[in-house]
């Protein structure tokens, strides 16, 4: 008979194969789903507790010690996101018979607003990079692509030739959980993008990615990360800019703009509106400082 490690390390590699071939989650996502299972496996065998006969009182108490432990209210979230998927799966696979994660509530999050930048600092971002050098063409497409269709940093670094439609002027993305989306992209983005595929290098046919490095591979994301740090820098821009934050400045600016949210939800690839809808408060926010600004009598 195996002993409890064993059986605890069989039954999460089973989980992980399930998140990743029938759910299709990404890799930096069964990477959390694999730290957060493995620690709490491993509370339980330091008390001798068998995962499949765990009652809800005792997720709860493992809940509370996280939350002693000085955790933050989103991290216990994702704990609690996380036995729930794990217990599902040993419902559906017939190991349990009752649920003992299915009535754990979520504790209130703090609700964080996401950085982003102005739509001059944007544009300063832009023109900071400048010349006719393979390398500035290839960045500046890179800024145009990613603010003109939100990507995130993956998607951009991993979009393909075939990916790019620029005569009707659109980017097919597949984002998280291998889902595909198309996105429009405006002329700037367009003609950036043209800039770029005219002087990028004859590559092997198995280079399919549209940006790659000066040595002619994939572009990562590493690399793109200390490139739009540099154009920051060379723009004068004050604060942390990030590709996520130019990300976050595509959503923030279409819906201050009056963009309809579900097509702003659309374009980013949220599989809910409530992730979203975070972006309602920054436009109220825009709202408020406007009125604040501008108003003869505010």
């Amino acid at each position: 008979m195996p002993s409890l490690a064993n059986a605890n390390a069989l039954l999460l590699d089973v989980f992980l194969t399930h998140l990743r071939v029938d759910r299709g989650v990404s890799p930096r996502t069964l990477a959390s789903y694999r730290l957060d299972i493995q620690a709490y496996l491993r509370t339980l065998e330091k008390a001798g507790l068998n995962p499949l006969k765990i009652q809800r009182e005792q997720l709860t108490e493992y809940l509370w010690q996280k939350k002693a432990e000085g955790r933050e209210p989103t991290s216990v979230a994702r704990y609690i996101a996380t036995l729930r998927a794990f217990y599902r799966f040993l419902i559906l696979e017939e190991k349990i018979t009752r649920d003992p994660a299915a009535l754990l509530s979520s504790p209130k999050k703090h609700e964080r607003l996401p950085k982003s930048l102005s739509v001059e600092e944007v544009s300063a971002l832009m023109t900071s990079v400048q010349g006719r050098k393979p390398a500035s063409i290839r960045m500046r497409a890179m800024l145009e692509v990613m603010y003109a269709a939100g990507l995130r940093v993956g998607e951009l670094t991993q979009l393909r030739m075939d990916n790019v439609d620029l005569k009707v002027g659109y980017v097919r993305v597949l984002g998280k959980g291998s889902k595909e989306r198309i996105v429009p992209i405006g002329e700037r983005a367009r003609l950036a993008v043209q800039s770029w595929l005219d002087v990028r290098p004859t590559l092997p046919a198995s280079i399919k990615t549209i940006f790659v490095s000066n040595k002619k591979r994939a572009m990562s994301p590493v690399q793109f990360w200390r490139l739009i740090q540099k154009a920051a820098i060379q723009a004068g821009i004050q604060k942390p800019v990030t590709p996520h934050v130019l990300r976050h400045s595509f959503a923030s600016h279409l819906v201050q703009n009056g963009a309809d949210l579900r097509a702003v939800q659309e374009m980013l690839g949220h599989s809910s509106i409530a992730t979203t809808q975070i972006y309602t408060h920054l436009s109220r926010s825009f709202l408020q400082e406007s009125h604040k600004k501008y108003h003869p009598r505010a």
